[in-house]
């Protein structure tokens, strides 16, 4: 029985069990973990997913102190760190166009990143760094608040299966030409855009959600779609685009979407009374 107590059982669990532990502690505590004993130093260093929040730092009335604490907290954990990391999250008020992002994300595109999400503050944009696009393994990719510029020579992301870019800043040229590079994509989500004309190809898409405001919208190639919600928001000038515009024909918008079990819709006009849809399937 003396034996069993003096045991340090917690540290003798598979390594597996251990990391599943620390998961679920906010990374600021699973860091101290470190001083627990030297079995427990680095631990932490092998986590494959690190999420960041305004919990990583003492929030003050001090701003520029809390900005500091959090991009040395981050730096540091990352210098740390051992092995891949297939998830990074970054939810934060205190960091808009931050420099010390495009050095995390260089970092990142070396080690095996798979999920992606960066939710800035308000403030100055953030602007993507090049190296975010040559992270080929990506399966989901979260922006908030970003300006999003793909490279000529970018060709898509071949892995990728979620998409949700919020108040993002890029062309439609740009979001057709990423959708269509990415064949496994299942999940699209774009939010809070002004003025789209936009075609959907994504032939492994199951769910969409669009909200903003939206001159026109092709299902192109999407046969196995399966639950929408649209959030269309119209100014006059858009409005009278639908009112004059034969693409304004549901048939043709939804003609494409044989599967389609859940429609969910929010259509504001200036001109015209409000459209709620709601089509539930069976």
């Amino acid at each position: 029985m003396d034996d069993v107590m003096s045991r340090d059982l917690i540290s003798d669990l598979p390594q597996s069990i251990i990391e599943s532990i620390l998961t679920r502690l906010p990374i600021r505590d699973a860091v101290r973990t470190s001083i627990l004993s030297s079995k427990w130093r680095y631990k932490w260093a092998t986590l494959t997913q690190l999420v960041f929040d305004e919990k990583c730092v003492i929030l003050s009335n001090d701003r520029c102190k809390v900005e500091d604490g959090l991009v040395n907290f981050i730096t540091r954990t990352l210098f740390l760190h051992q092995g891949p990391i297939h998830k990074f999250q970054l939810t934060t008020t205190h960091l808009q166009c931050c420099p010390d992002i495009d050095q995390w994300l260089l970092f990142l595109s070396r080690n095996d990143i798979k999920e992606l999400v960066l939710e800035l503050g308000e403030g100055e944009w953030f602007r993507v760094p090049s190296c975010l696009f040559n992270c080929k393994k990506l399966t989901r990719l979260d922006l908030f608040r970003c300006e999003f510029d793909p490279p000529p020579t970018f060709k898509g992301f071949l892995c990728l299966k979620s998409l949700n870019l919020h108040q993002v800043l890029v062309s439609p040229e740009a979001i057709e030409s990423l959708i269509s590079g990415c064949p496994l994509l299942e999940s699209l989500a774009l939010s809070y855009f002004d003025s789209l004309a936009l075609t959907i190809r994504a032939p492994n898409l199951k769910f969409l959600c669009l909200e903003g405001e939206f001159k026109d919208i092709c299902l192109e190639n999407t046969p196995l779609l399966v639950a929408m919600s649209v959030a269309m928001y119209m100014t006059d000038d858009i409005a009278e685009h639908f009112e004059q515009s034969s693409t304004c024909n549901f048939n043709r918008f939804l003609g494409g979407v044989p599967r389609l079990e859940r429609l969910i819709g929010h259509i504001y006009f200036t001109k015209v009374k409000l459209c709620n849809i709601s089509i539930l399937g069976d």
